[in-house]
């Protein structure tokens, strides 16, 4: 009697796991409505330190439509740090004129569609590298394992260009005294 108890709690829990590595849909890897809270980096933006301009007369009229100088702009930053003209880019994010800027970026050719290919290779992906079925069941998240082959070692390839004598300004910390 208790055995067959036994052997239909295992049937059942055999199905529930057969269920569970059978499922379809989009493959969630981190699974962040099990209950685990996460931040959300894009809700917070931080705005650039207010600063006293060394001549009040040279402040732009008060606009509540337009922008302020502590305002960020993540597009001119981005152009900036590229070297090219922050001030050619319009309101909207986008740029007026800096063909030298987009020479150097496209000089290695343009895809069309980039995001869409690479959402249905990743999505590929995922279905490929879901996780085993009781990580599935009892959803572990299995994003890092998943992409762990795909990332770089960033202390790896600081010592390699270190030992080869190339700058390296913006260095991670230190594995050491992490």
């Amino acid at each position: 009697m208790r055995a067959a108890k036994v052997a239909r709690a295992g049937i059942m829990l055999a199905l529930v796991a057969l269920v569970a590595a059978c499922s379809r849909g989009d493959p969630s890897m981190m699974h962040i409505q099990r209950g685990m809270t996460t931040p959300d980096e894009f809700a917070i933006l931080p705005n650039k330190p207010i600063e006293t301009p060394p001549n009040y007369n040279d402040l732009p009229a008060p606009n509540p439509l337009g922008g302020n100088r502590t305002d960020v702009n993540p597009e001119a930053e981005a152009i900036a740090a590229l070297g090219g003209n922050p001030a050619r880019v319009v309101r909207d994010g986008k740029i007026v004129a800096d063909s030298g800027l987009i020479r150097h970026t496209t000089r290695y050719g343009v895809e069309q569609n980039v995001r869409a290919n690479l959402a249905l290779e990743d999505l590929e992906y995922r279905k490929r590298n879901r996780g085993r079925a009781l990580e599935r069941l009892f959803q572990v998240p299995t994003y890092y394992s998943a992409y762990e082959r795909q990332a770089i070692d960033q202390h790896g390839a600081l010592w390699y260009y270190r030992a080869r004598g190339l700058p390296t300004p913006a260095a991670p910390s230190d594995p050491e005294v992490d």
